[in-house]
């Protein structure tokens, strides 16, 4: 947690303010929070969803977040979806400050190496307003979760939001902290 304090400071924050000329610290584009999601949709038509498979879910997230995942329940009921107003379709959690750290240091160096032909993120993935959107087919890439053990298996999706303005400014800042984009050329 705070190696990526200090390489904020240290590393990152020198070469922004020397690439697009910055005057003061507190202009340069840093890093947010941390969204992660899963939709469980498919996984709520199974038979005691509620009773073995939810808590299945909410233990893994909170093994993975250090935090106890938010339900997200239906805003309208959709025939054909089969899904009713007030039931859970979700799962979030907002990562921020030391949580949030320690998660995308982890994601850097332990949960992208693991993930299976990995060959970087593409720069699509960085949407106009500066936020990184991952996503993961399987959970198990994660070193909390014990493939053995496992009862369910989930995809999750992670959304690293920062405030730079452009771009081009949050692609530079999500290079300069480690995030393995893919090569081009």
């Amino acid at each position: 947690m705070i190696a990526t304090i200090n390489k904020y400071h240290k590393e990152v924050l020198p070469k922004m303010k020397e690439k697009f000329g910055y005057k003061n610290d507190l202009i340069a584009p840093r890093l947010e929070k941390i969204v992660v999601n899963i939709g469980i949709g498919r996984l709520s038509q199974q038979p005691n969803f509620e009773e073995k498979l939810l808590p299945e879910i909410i233990k893994d997230l909170t093994s993975i977040t250090g935090q106890k995942p938010a339900p997200t329940p239906a805003k309208k009921s959709i025939a054909g979806f089969k899904i009713r107003k007030g039931q859970i379709v979700g799962l979030k959690i907002t990562l921020r400050r030391r949580r949030m750290r320690d998660f995308l240091e982890k994601l850097i160096n332990i949960v992208f190496p693991r993930v299976k032909d990995f060959r970087g993120i593409d720069l699509k993935s960085v949407d106009e307003k500066g936020n990184l959107t991952v996503g993961f087919k399987e959970h198990v890439v994660f070193p909390e979760i014990n493939i053995e053990t496992s009862k369910v298996d989930f995809g999750l999706e992670i959304n690293i939001v920062s405030n730079a303005g452009t771009k081009e400014e949050a692609i530079e800042l999500y290079k300069l902290l480690g995030i393995p984009f893919k090569k081009h050329g």
